[in-house]
């Protein structure tokens, strides 16, 4: 939301979520053994959640969704009011952009991942990379 176009965020299922049932919305967990080491043995056949539960992240793929408004000048002008003289008169011209999808796809981007960078500094930070990847291979070679 600091992203200033943008009106309407959802994470996963998001809105629809609230017109669905509790055994619809929620995503059961399902236990496999895997051999193959990319592959979880706990996994989900849903991702309603959009890989968020309880403000954490669940190890399932991040489902962002964003709604930007219109752009605010237009090349068919709307009324407004002339700020001097108090009378009605139409807005000005002053770019032509037509679009904002193309841009907002990068800003947004840009802005997720500032928050999971924040996210994983706090977690696993110091103050040289070199401590940064030994905190993080301790995380990964610890077994729970």
């Amino acid at each position: 939301m600091a992203i200033p176009s943008v009106k309407g965020f959802e994470l996963g299922a998001g809105f629809k979520s609230a017109a669905m049932l509790g055994s619809d919305v929620h995503d059961e967990i399902f236990y496999e053994k895997n051999s193959d080491q990319k592959k979880k043995d706990y996994y989900r056949k849903t991702n309603n959640a959009g890989g968020v539960e309880g403000g954490m992240t669940n190890g399932e793929t991040l489902v962002l969704l964003a709604a930007a408004k219109p752009i605010s000048t237009l090349n068919k002008p709307l009324k407004t009011v002339d700020v001097k003289t108090k009378k009605t008169d139409e807005a000005m011209v002053e770019r032509t952009d037509n679009c904002v999808v193309p841009a907002m796809g990068v800003v947004c981007e840009a802005a997720v991942a500032l928050v999971l960078a924040n996210s994983f500094m706090e977690k696993f930070g110091s103050d040289n990379m070199s401590e940064i990847e030994q905190n993080f291979q301790n995380y990964l070679n610890t077994s729970y």
